[in-house]
């Protein structure tokens, strides 16, 4: 009897997420029991070695209090990087020099630089390095994707009651960036032109945006991101010729209205006739979009295949989130508003 390939993770990171990276890792040890490939949630590592060793003794792992020292004390095949954004090639740098597959939470790196350095050394060291755009994996999205044809127009809202967690980024990169990758994923031209405005309220980071983005294809995108408001609203719009697509991310559902072409002798006898307009919902697959990230990262690494989410499509997302930045200083220094952040040519000053 073949032994079965065992996959030995390790969660480096395990604040609010970082911990649902390792509840999900254990549940799928479970489940992957009969499997020929397997996973072991081997190692949950942590600055704060006390959490560390809470998270561990929850999912049955060893804890550390730095990658070094877990890398000294064990091997590991993968792990999931759920570090402050600005640690992240500090920390997924060293994993893949050692020989660890890498899925980094989003957004990638804090600016392009750090960006292309991670890119360059996952292809030097061939490891498999995915994004944690989690959005991709959520039911309606995956859902929509056979739908698309030529979409045209975008209206997405991503607004959140604010919670004292990821002030290190501004509100483009904590929340919208969701969006700009799904989009960016869906139009697939690149971007001709970026209009934006955003304002700090509570931090001293942009706290709420507007943006409209025109692709060379000609589509346009409206979005709106928000940690300051008083309600949670995550939906994605879209319309392209003959249909009108809506997903409600909150709900993980998608629905569709599609209008039938009246046939043209029959127009011509009746002048305007109203065409059919045929509600639709495709078939979801029930998932939790986290529990599906995380099997299809494992399923790359098990069969050393591209990942979902590469590190070049967290990159394109990234530089688009930066540009936006750069736009709202822009406006702000037109609009004479006095701003608290300021962008670069290559990311966050």
């Amino acid at each position: 009897m073949t032994s079965p390939n065992i996959i030995r993770v390790a969660v480096v990171g395990v604040g609010s997420f970082g911990r649902n990276h390792a509840r999900v890792y254990h549940q799928l040890q479970q489940e992957w029991q009969s499997r020929d490939t397997r996973v072991e949630l081997a190692a949950v590592v942590d600055a704060d070695l006390e959490r560390a060793k809470s998270v561990a003794a929850e999912f049955g792992a060893q804890a550390f209090d730095s990658v070094k020292s877990m890398l000294s004390a064990m091997k590991v095949n993968a792990a999931s990087v759920a570090v402050p954004t600005v640690a992240h090639l500090a920390t997924a740098g060293p994993l893949m020099e050692a020989g660890v597959d890498v899925l980094i939470e989003k957004p990638v790196a804090p600016n392009l630089l750090e960006a292309d350095e991670l890119i360059r050394i996952a292809h030097r060291t061939r490891r498999i390095a995915q994004v944690g755009h989690l959005e991709r994996f959520n039911p309606g999205v995956r859902a929509a994707v056979s739908l698309v044809t030529r979409p045209m127009f975008f209206e997405v809202h991503r607004l959140s009651i604010f919670t004292p967690r990821s002030l290190d980024v501004d509100v483009v990169l904590d929340l919208m960036i969701h969006d700009l990758d799904v989009v960016l994923s869906l139009v697939n031209s690149p971007v001709k032109e970026i209009r934006a405005v955003g304002l700090p309220v509570l931090t001293r980071k942009v706290d709420i945006a507007n943006v409209r983005i025109e692709f060379d294809s000609g589509c346009v995108a409206n979005f709106t991101a928000s940690r300051v408001s008083t309600e949670r609203v995550r939906k994605l719009r879209f319309f392209q010729p003959q249909q009108y697509v809506s997903i409600d991310y909150a709900r993980k559902d998608v629905f569709a209205l599609t209008v039938k072409p009246v046939p043209e002798d029959a127009a011509a006898k009746a002048g305007f006739t109203m065409p059919d307009i045929v509600p639709s919902k495709p078939e979801l697959v029930e998932e939790e979009p986290l529990h599906a990230e995380l099997v299809s990262f494992l399923t790359a690494v098990a069969g050393r295949g591209r990942p979902a989410v590469p590190l070049e499509d967290g990159r394109r997302a990234l530089a688009v989130a930066l540009d936006i930045l750069h736009a709202i200083a822009e406006h702000s220094r037109r609009a004479k508003i006095e701003h608290l952040s300021g962008v670069g040519p290559t990311g966050l000053v």
